[in-house]
């Protein structure tokens, strides 16, 4: 499965578009997290517990997007993108969505 965020296939045409494919993950720290994440933020700089949790959601989300995809009949998605909003206090929502194609 391709997946980009361009709206195209390099030497590729597109031979069918077949809708939106989307997938969403939901993440929040656990007590300890939330507590390594004080602690960091008193001191400055990056927040690690909640990079690592983020990252995992991104990829999460991108996984279910490649499988709505795949069970489609896609061949790639493109013009990927993901976005991130905050749905209660540490709590957020990640959503990677694009256009599931078939080339030729």
């Amino acid at each position: 499965m391709i997946v980009t965020t361009t709206d195209y296939v390099p030497n590729k045409k597109i031979a069918k578009i077949l809708g939106i494919a989307r997938g969403n993950a939901i993440r929040s720290r656990g007590v300890g997290g939330h507590f390594v994440a004080g602690i960091q933020r008193m001191f400055g700089g990056e927040i690690s517990a909640y990079l690592k949790t983020m990252n995992e959601a991104r990829e999460e989300a991108l996984q279910r997007m490649t499988k709505q995809a795949e069970e489609s009949g896609a061949d790639a998605v493109i013009n990927v993108r993901i976005i991130t909003s905050e749905i209660m206090v540490n709590a957020a929502e990640v959503v990677a969505y694009g256009t599931a194609v078939q080339l030729k």
